[in-house]
């Protein structure tokens, strides 16, 4: 029996699989960059050149492609992830500094900070389909798991804002604390938490009545309150736990997302930003600006396990198999 065509298979399967790793995409906003880290092996294996001041980053829904806020660039990029490519620039109006896609894949919604604008992209035609005028200082941005509501938040105004996504229209408004920087919906679409950096708080709203149901505030040991500035949230697929990054505190606060109370304090990098779970939900990557580093917790154990040095003020960070 001749084996090399066995031998050959398997060495291609082998192959194949190691291209399937899990990854990460670390936006570098000082370096215009961004770093690639293997999640078997937590070491960085690539690092991709693209525009002035990469922020937030989102994966397409079909996973072949990156869509990062250039902001510095006035764009939105579009990296291929196969070839590590920027394959097309989509207009975003100025200072894009983060967005989200509607749930088929197909709207963009971006948060253009100097501009007091949400703009609407098709990602396939790449043209503008609205501009929608909101508070002064747009920042963060969600859409609904349904797709009905599209929110930003404003950092001056301090408000949520609710965009109709039928009609591109902003329907209602929501006051929280000062300067709102990150909203994040439930995954049954229920509730958005919304985190308020100045303020210090995270607000949890009623999307059916757009009502404040909580404002959880938080209390760590030895920092002085002024240092706990919430800025990424991030939710667990199950329902159990919610993830607060709170800035130069360097600590994330982990909630539990049905009572509300704070139940620890994880200790992580300097100037913690954003956050997101590996495509297993088995552990957390945060990015820590200051330190240029990534934290990875532990989900089950709640613990700290491993610190990746990255590119210079690491922004944003998104997962894909």
């Amino acid at each position: 029996m001749n084996k090399k065509p066995l031998v050959a298979a398997l060495l291609l399967a082998t192959l194949s699989g190691a291209t399937q790793a899990a990854t990460a995409y670390i936006s570098n906003e000082k370096d215009n960059t961004l770093s690639v880290l293997d999640l078997d092996t937590w070491t960085v294996t690539d690092t991709i050149d693209v525009g002035e001041r990469p922020r937030g980053i989102e994966l397409s829904k079909d996973k072949t492609k990156l869509y990062i806020c250039a902001s510095d660039s006035d764009t939105v990029q579009v990296l291929d992830l196969a070839t590590h490519k920027i394959i097309a620039n989509l207009p975003s109006g100025e200072d894009p500094e983060q967005f989200a896609l509607a749930p088929d894949g197909r709207m963009l919604y971006i948060s253009n900070e100097d501009d007091a604008l949400v703009t609407v992209v098709d990602t396939e035609t790449h043209e503008v389909v609205a501009q929608i005028e909101v508070g002064v200082e747009p920042e963060g941005m969600a859409v609904s798991p349904d797709g009905r509501w599209a929110v930003n938040t404003t950092e001056t105004t301090n408000m949520l804002h609710w965009i109709d996504t039928s009609t591109y229209e902003l329907v209602e408004n929501t006051l929280v604390d000062q300067r709102p920087r990150y909203v994040q919906f439930t995954p049954d679409g229920k509730q958005l938490w919304a985190s308020s950096e100045i303020g210090g708080t995270v607000t949890v709203v009623d999307v059916d009545s757009r009502a404040v149901i909580k404002n959880i505030t938080f209390e760590i040991k030895g920092i002085h309150p002024d240092k706990v500035q919430p800025v990424g949230v991030k939710l667990s697929a199950d329902g159990r736990y919610a993830f607060v990054a709170l800035g130069p505190a360097n600590h994330v606060a982990v909630i539990d997302a049905k009572t509300f109370e704070v139940l620890e304090y994880l200790l992580v990098g300097r100037r913690v930003w954003q956050m997101a779970f590996t495509p297993d939900n088995k552990y957390l990557l945060t990015t820590n600006g200051v330190s240029g580093d990534v934290s990875v917790i532990d989900v089950d154990d709640l613990k700290v396990i491993k610190s990746v040095k990255v590119g210079r003020y690491p922004w944003g960070v998104v997962t894909v198999n």
